[in-house]
């Protein structure tokens, strides 16, 4: 926690002369790799983002937060033009959090020319097309595009060591950056930040408010389900997740989108035989379902 306000960006130009005083303040105080953390957010700042602010603070000298809502990542114009925008508050909440740097850039300072621009955009490939991309076609390529953008903007300078901070709770989202880190040679280290839950066991979400009590008690038939695959893959035992599924839908008014357990590196299904015995190394459950008036998901690594 500081009581000092970030410091607000809004150009390239700006944020990088910022992040190039920074570091070599701290190289000539002493630190010899400097550690610098980047928390990218499309802003609506809550408390739920605080993990990721207070994981980053922990583990850096420096911490940046993005702030953007990217067209890219809507498949409907009218989602992206009512999405909130309110960057008093999530200044407030950064600097609450300790952060030191906002960069919040406009549309056209990241894409020149929007809505005709860019032309070029980076591919989310097969990982991509699935679970929340089959849903959702296009998404995950407009992720990958903003990302890889914004670390190319926001990557200190040497000596200093960089890092990206992601939530466990989009687990899809976590794997194809990390993918896309190693793939493309790109010299950031991603953090993983763990998925965070109310006492009764549901993932938080801002979404969950529009949930009232009945719905409250339907989605937690997803966390029910998770836990019940990893008990059993604790135990050794092979995962029946035809149960599983039948526990989600045993709720009346819940539409079960998917429930899939995925290698966690490469989110490929696992084989039919592969269930039918103990896992010998780690999985990842995904789930997401219809809890009226909303679409949630949740996810879980299963150990054996």
């Amino acid at each position: 926690m500081t009581d000092q306000q970030a410091l607000l960006a809004t150009t390239t130009s700006a944020v990088r002369a910022i992040i190039d005083e920074k570091v070599a303040e701290l190289v000539a105080a002493g630190t010899a790799r400097p550690k610098v953390g980047l928390v990218p957010t499309m802003g609506a700042l809550h408390d739920g983002h605080g993990a990721l602010f207070e994981q980053a603070r922990a583990e850096n000298d420096l911490v940046i937060a993005s702030i953007f809502v990217n067209p890219l990542q809507f498949d409907q114009p009218e989602d992206y033009e009512h999405y909130p925008r309110d960057l008093e508050a999530d200044l407030e909440l950064v600097t609450e959090y300790g952060g030191d740097i906002v960069f919040a850039p406009s549309t056209q300072h990241m894409y020149p020319g929007f809505p005709d621009a860019p032309h070029i955009r980076v591919s989310a490939g097969q990982m991509g097309q699935m679970f929340e991309g089959a849903s959702r076609p296009g998404h995950f390529d407009g992720v990958c595009t903003v990302v890889a953008k914004l670390w190319n903007i926001l990557m200190p300078p040497p000596p200093a060591v960089f890092r990206s901070y992601f939530g466990r709770k989009d687990a899809q989202q976590l794997a194809i950056v990390t993918r896309m880190a190693k793939d493309l040679n790109i010299d950031v280290k991603i953090r993983p930040v763990e998925l965070v839950r109310a006492p009764s066991g549901l993932a938080l979400s801002s979404r969950n408010v529009r949930l009232d009590d009945h719905g409250m008690e339907k989605a937690l038939g997803l966390s029910k389900a998770l836990h019940f695959l990893s008990d059993q893959a604790t135990r050794g035992e092979p995962l029946d997740i035809s149960a599983a599924r039948d526990m989600i839908r045993a709720h009346e008014d819940v539409d079960l989108d998917y429930l899939e357990i995925v290698d966690p590196d490469t989110l490929t299904p696992l084989t039919e035989e592969q269930l039918a015995a103990p896992l010998e190394r780690e999985a990842l459950a995904l789930v997401a379902a219809w809890v009226p008036p909303v679409r949630l998901i949740d996810n879980m690594l299963l150990s054996p």
